[in-house]
Parts: C-alpha cells; structure tokens; sequence
C-alpha cells in the first residue's frame, strides 16, 4: 500500500506510516516511506488490546524506532498517544498519565506529537485544559489533535483545541474510522464537517470544500459498505434560495449551484 501511494507522488501532501513498533518501522522503510508516525495508548489496558504490549514496552519501541534515524537521517517521527481522555476498559485518563507519556517522549527527543480521543470519551473543557498545558510547557514541540465523533463532539473538540493553540487537526473523508481494538468506538470527525466550521469561521485551511465533497461522493459511491457520518457530506453547503416577497411568491431559486 506503501509503495503505490509513494508512486503517485501527491505534490504537497505529507505520507506517512502509522507503526506501532520496529518491524512495522521497518516495513514502513523498506516500502521508501521516510515519515512515521507511531503509536501507543497511555492506557495500559488499551495498549495490551491494541498492540499486545504493556505502556513501558511500548516506549522501548518508540526508542529503537528512533535509534533507526542513525541509518536514515531524513527519518521524521510523530509521537501518537491513543486513549489520551478515556478508554473503554479502564474509563476516564487522568491528564498527569498523558502527560507523563508527553515528558517521557520529549525526552527521548521528539518533537511532533498527537494526542487521540480514540472513542470519544473527551469533551471541550478537557480537550482545552490538556492542549493548553501541551502548547504552554511545550512551546517547542508541534502538536496535533485527532478526534472521534463519536458522542457528536468532535467538532466541539476540535474548536476547543483550536483555541489552546493546536494547528494540526486529523479528520477522515465521511467521518469514517474506529478502532477494532476499542469497543463502542466510532469515525473520526469528517474532514469536510471541519473544513466547513473552521472556513465559516475565517480560519484559512488552505483545502478546496468542493473539491473535497466531490472525492467524498465517489469514494462513497465505490464503497457502499461503510456507515458515513458527515453532516455537510449530508445536507451541503447553504445555498440561499431567494427571498420571498410580501404578496409571498418566491424569487427564483438558485438550486444549481
């Protein structure tokens, strides 16, 4: 899959590898992929179900992948912590857990990192207290905020991150997503819901919404299997329709466009 990505060398788009230990690192190499981002979960009960190893063992991983840069200098490598706000084994994730994994990663010297709410356990006021202590102690590391919409808060979230601070926001086209080793989690925010919110808002994001939606209605048109969840993939952008005159006939409705 690696491979026939890299061969189509999307101009302006940064690959890369999700790899939760060596070999996968490794493989993520061999394909010519030069961009990892690995990933654990600070909760120890997920992290034993998602990659079959304790959270400590996870980071002995995190540090042989490193290691790897001695053989590729260009090697980039994102810190992931999955289960940051709750898992569905051990409940709520107190913030000192995560931010002990953040102290433990700096100091192996990483410097791009991502913090999940992989089944949507988090809520706005959290989501703020813990970016905002990310950015403010921080202020060297590039952080980044990956969300599920799976109790509808998603975009709620992402707003809240947006104003600590955080730039980098992962969204799935139609909101899709889960994790199978997460029971009852959900999609991702869509790309699209959140390119719509922060556009509306004056934020630039720099993405075609049209352009979008249209590669959103093929791949939804190919793939008929997968449940979608994207409100504007939905309903669509607003469009005005025309006023309606006092004797109550409408204007010409502009429904083309």
């Amino acid at each position: 899959m690696a491979q026939a990505v890299l061969k189509i060398k999307p101009e302006g788009v940064r690959v890369s590898a999700l790899v939760p230990n060596l070999k996968g690192a490794q493989l993520a190499l061999k394909s010519g992929l030069r961009d990892l981002a690995f990933v654990m979960s600070v909760s120890e009960s997920h992290n034993i179900s998602n990659v079959r190893r304790s959270t400590d063992e996870s980071v002995e991983e995190l540090k042989k992948i490193l290691d790897l840069r001695a053989g590729y200098p260009e090697l980039e490598v994102r810190g992931g912590m999955a289960a940051v706000f709750g898992c569905p084994f051990e409940g709520k994730i107190k913030p000192q857990v995560t931010l002990n994994f953040i102290r433990r990663f700096y100091q192996l010297g990483v410097r791009d990192m991502s913090v999940a709410d992989t089944v949507g356990f988090g809520n706005p006021k959290e989501i703020k207290e813990l970016t905002g202590i990310c950015v403010k102690e921080y202020p060297d590391v590039t952080f980044s905020i990956h969300l599920h919409n799976t109790r509808g808060l998603g975009l709620a979230n992402s707003l809240a991150a947006y104003e600590s601070g955080i730039r980098i926001h992962d969204g799935a086209i139609g909101g899709l997503g889960g994790c199978p080793f997460a029971p009852g989690a959900k999609g991702n925010t869509s790309t699209e819901d959140l390119v719509f919110m922060f556009e509306e808002m004056g934020v630039h994001t720099g993405i075609n919404l049209a352009a979008l939606m249209e590669a959103s209605r093929y791949f939804k048109k190919v793939k008929k299997d997968v449940s979608y969840s994207s409100s504007i993939l939905e309903v669509g952008i607003p469009v005005p329709r025309g006023a309606i005159t006092k004797d109550g006939f409408e204007q010409k409705w502009n429904i083309n466009t």
